[in-house]
């Protein structure tokens, strides 16, 4: 097969035969040798319907319909799992990132890259605040990252199977795909665009969800949390010694003792929440470390078409 397209899908009723049809003219303009793999993660209204009753249409549309909501990620990762085209195109279903650069993004990648991705320029309809935290997301992580993430992408982007095959044989449970392509290497490109107002319904990314997006990402490709934890920990360490000096210099030299109730509850919650901080980070990394030992299945399917 010469190329599969992955759609996340979570209640994108209204966007989906829209997304069809620009859909299928895209990839008919490569090739009419293509899948179509629409992942439905948990949605609550009618997009399994109207994704079955394209199937119905289109023997090329396939379907994964998962048990309940198990995220963007994972629904990505089960349609590259399923995926059988030589290239594999990842796209969202709201309609933000236009299918007719499908197109340009293949013929580049034919240039001899491995990974071609879709760099925003614009992105229309979004507000100041996620638009500014989105760019310090990308900009933070690659301080923080020895793997350097393309800045101001999603994962729009076209991969050849040769990537597709080492993404699928990574075990961890909290994906991170953006930044699992880029550590695969090869030969990567970008063709810039500008990404478009969401089509219809709202978004279905809340803060909570960007944030713990936001932690996957960095605990995946980092562990200098963990090392600013250790340098903090010696920082206070070394002050509280200092202080110590101090207080038995005051008290054995100067004779100068006042018992300071401000000072002390100021030195007690400032350890305390230092204490604190450090813990929340080693517990951030135990945490996917437990999720990784227990083994479970990364998402159940209810129903498929895929033999």
């Amino acid at each position: 097969m010469d190329i599969s397209v992955v759609i996340p899908v979570f209640n994108e009723e209204s966007n989906l035969p829209v997304l069809y049809e620009r859909l299928v003219n895209s990839v008919t303009a490569i090739s009419n040798d293509y899948e179509l793999i629409f992942v439905n993660d948990g949605s609550k209204d009618n997009s399994l319907n109207i994704i079955k009753e394209l199937s119905l249409k289109n023997a090329q549309v396939k379907y994964i319909d998962f048990s309940k909501n198990f995220g963007h990620q994972l629904a990505v990762f089960a349609g590259l799992e399923n995926a059988k085209g030589d290239t594999i195109v990842i796209i969202d279903a709201d309609l933000q990132d236009p299918p007719e650069l499908i197109k340009e993004l293949y013929n580049k990648m034919k240039e001899g890259y491995d990974v071609v991705y879709a760099q925003r320029e614009q992105r229309v309809g979004e507000s100041w605040h996620k638009l500014m935290t989105a760019k310090l997301f990308y900009r933070f992580i690659n301080r923080l990252s020895e793997v350097s993430i393309p800045l101001d992408t999603g994962d729009f982007r076209i991969i050849s199977k040769k990537i597709n095959d080492i993404i699928v044989s990574m075990p961890e449970r909290n994906k991170f795909l953006r930044g699992q392509i880029a550590w695969a290497g090869f030969n990567q490109t970008f063709v810039s665009y500008n990404r478009e107002e969401r089509y219809a319904g709202k978004t279905n990314y809340s803060y909570s969800k960007m944030f713990s997006f936001a932690f996957d990402g960095i605990t995946a490709f980092s562990n200098l949390p963990l090392r600013l934890a250790t340098y903090l920990g010696f920082a206070v360490s070394l002050i509280s010694f200092f202080f110590i000096l101090y207080t038995l210099y005051q008290k054995y030299f100067k004779h100068d003792v006042v018992q300071g109730w401000s000072s002390l509850m100021v030195s007690i919650l400032f350890i305390g929440g230092v204490q604190l901080i450090c813990l929340g980070i080693i517990g951030e990394y135990l945490g996917r470390i437990m999720d990784n030992v227990k083994q479970r299945p990364l998402y159940i399917v209810r129903e498929s078409n895929l033999k």
